[in-house]
């Protein structure tokens, strides 16, 4: 349990200095990281890829989680920047 929330936090790191440029916090990393690994795996297998190992998790979980950050940019909708008269 440890070494999957150790890897979350790895590759939610990951995937915001790739996607955005920066991190998200520990905690934001974290939750990036685990969820990206169900969506990561999910794909993975789908594809009939296989992930083996550290470097392999790390490797999946990055790449689902960077496929979270770009579905939630799709639906997010900026607010519009205040204008100063």
């Amino acid at each position: 349990m440890l070494w999957f929330l150790l890897i979350g936090l790895i590759s939610g790191w990951l995937a915001g200095m790739i996607s955005r440029g920066g991190g998200f916090g520990i905690w934001g990393n974290l939750i990036t990281g685990v969820v990206g690994s169900f969506i990561g795996g999910y794909l993975f297998s789908f594809m009939g890829i296989s992930a083996y190992g550290t470097i392999g998790s790390i490797i999946s979980s990055t790449v689902g989680a960077i496929i979270l950050l770009w579905v939630i940019r799709m639906f997010h909708v900026a607010a519009p920047a205040h204008k100063k008269d």
